[in-house]
């Protein structure tokens, strides 16, 4: 009666979000002593003689606007609210970071938006340019409020992805996130955000320090961008389009000769962006022995004219000036890339030789989107659009692949045709089970169950093979036209009996981008035309 009288209740028993109660892993509380400024940012790799630094740098050129100078060993010179990308020198690799993600991504620190020649800073740095978050009193929890400007993401489709970050040495007071957070779980009373979306500690992120970040990343649709209005407010055109007037001209003759390279005239800011970082990336080279820029040289124009090249920042501070340059509101973000997945912890491991700086480009309606024009890199960040049901599981067996030789595949091989044998065995064995008692009954339902979903993943194995062996069987041209209609239905757009092939492709080619849509038209051409014109197709 009791166990009814409970399942009873428990059916009955509404759910409703608003009982959802949800903790994450965070450290104790840290007290901090005086009065918490969000102007300050705290870099001890720009401490020089003993001073307390905020990020003021020393002789090195460390910190300041322009100059040569070295950069510090061990941390990143672009966490700071002005960096000098005039320094020379590297890195020693040392872990900074452990981070449990559901997603991988660029895990964003701060974001620049004036130029300075050889540079860049954050102009809006005062305190009463920072909002300062407060959490309630029971719960080491911040709400952060909506972007400052609503309207830049009305139309964006955003996925939550929960963050625990676990820092290994010892950072600055800039808190890494994915963008763009809505709720922080962080030990100390108060937090800030400044302008352009970083969030910052009264205290600096010091080894053993545990914090969780839920964010709404932005999904990235390329056709929707393409969609996205140009038609800027001032707040952006001031902050965002800003070049300097002695090498705006020819900054924007160059960018507009790269863009009349491309075989289609590209109109979209989007295309154009993603245009030119693809240019950069194939173009111009990375450049380690780099010569200190004068005093009155500016970096773009070195890059573009002069070097062919540079340090990896360097691109995107270029990428960054060329988009401005044609009216596209763009700036600078410094980061650490997703670093490396340990697939026995389940942790991205992250280094202080991840950190780069990325180009981020606005798109009313849709928010910021980056592109890293690196060599090396993803133009295309990595983000939620990369994320999958199985994505540990395929990062598993990636790892576990690169260490296995050829000949173990024949091994693999020999073990399937083994567990085939066994197969009718392990049935019998699993009747027995049900007949042992409540014990019994339960142990035989794990097993089947987990035999049905081997039956599963053979069954689907057994139905790839033979469609590939099909395909074997058809002409080239045909083959390459069945297998457009299977890609095309999987996406939910599947072609009826009743229709010839120019109908479909009348039919589906909105839903698509322009380069797939022409795609999709040449193969049906290309079809069409060997099949019941008789052409040979190219």
């Amino acid at each position: 009666m009791t166990v009814a009288l409970g399942l009873t209740i428990f059916t009955f028993l509404p759910r409703l979000p608003g009982y959802q109660l949800r903790t994450f892993p965070v450290s104790s509380l840290i007290e901090f002593d005086g009065e918490f400024d969000p102007s300050n940012i705290i870099n001890p790799g720009y401490v020089r003689g003993g001073r307390d630094g905020e990020g003021a740098g020393g002789s090195t050129g460390q910190g300041t606007e322009r100059g040569p100078g070295e950069i510090d060993d061990n941390l990143y010179y672009g966490f700071n609210s002005q960096i000098n990308q005039n320094l020379r020198g590297q890195l020693e690799p040392q872990v900074v970071m452990r981070i449990r993600s559901q997603a991988e991504g660029f895990w964003r620190v701060l974001a620049f938006n004036r130029y300075t020649g050889q540079g860049w800073e954050v102009s809006r740095n005062s305190e009463d340019q920072i909002e300062t978050l407060e959490r309630p009193g029971w719960a080491l929890q911040f709400f952060v409020p909506w972007s400052v400007a609503p309207w830049l993401t009305t139309n964006s489709r955003t996925r939550e992805v929960i963050q625990t970050y676990t820092i290994i040495s010892d950072l600055t007071n800039l808190v890494p996130a994915l963008h763009d957070p809505r709720q922080i779980y962080f030990p100390t009373e108060e937090l800030a955000i400044d302008a352009e979306g970083g969030l910052r500690s009264p205290v600096q992120l010091v080894e053993g320090m545990t914090y969780t970040v839920i964010s709404e990343v932005p999904y990235r649709d390329r056709t929707l961008l393409q969609q996205a209005s140009t038609d800027y407010p001032r707040t952006i055109r001031d902050y965002y389009l800003d070049v300097p007037e002695a090498i705006a001209n020819r900054v924007r003759q160059r960018t507009q000769e790269i863009l009349a390279t491309a075989p289609n005239p590209i109109t979209a800011p989007s295309e154009q962006a993603l245009y030119l970082a693809q240019h950069l990336k194939q173009n111009y080279t990375l450049q380690p022995e780099l010569p200190f820029l004068g005093e009155d040289e500016d970096l773009v124009e070195a890059f573009l004219f002069r070097y062919q090249g540079g340090y990896p920042d360097h691109f995107s501070t270029t990428l960054t000036i060329m988009l401005r340059s044609i009216g596209i509101p763009a700036r600078l973000a410094a980061g650490f890339g997703s670093g490396e997945y340990n697939p026995f912890t389940g942790f991205y491991v992250v280094r202080n030789t991840d950190a780069y700086a990325v180009t981020e480009v606005l798109f009313p309606g849709y928010g910021w989107f980056a592109f890293d024009p690196i060599p090396g890199h993803e133009v295309i960040p990595p983000s939620i659009e990369d994320n999958q049901v199985f994505s540990v599981l395929r990062q598993f067996w990636n790892w576990v692949a690169g260490w296995l030789p050829s000949p173990i595949a024949g091994v693999i091989n020999q073990m399937f045709g083994w567990i085939a044998g066994s197969l009718g065995g392990l049935i019998r064995w699993i009747v027995s089970l049900f007949s042992r008692g409540w014990v019994g009954l339960l142990l035989g339902l794990a097993v089947a169950t987990g035999l049905s979903f081997l039956g599963w993943l053979s069954w689907n194995g057994w139905r790839t093979l033979r469609y590939r062996y099909w395909l074997t069987q058809l002409p080239p041209m045909e083959a390459i036209y069945q297998q457009m209609l299977r890609w095309l239905a999987l996406q939910g757009f599947c072609k009826t009996s009743a229709q010839t092939p120019l109908e479909y492709v009348r039919q589906i080619q909105l839903h698509h981008s322009p380069d797939r849509a022409t795609a999709i038209r040449e193969i049906s051409d290309a079809y069409v035309g060997w099949r019941y014109g008789g052409r040979s197709p190219t």
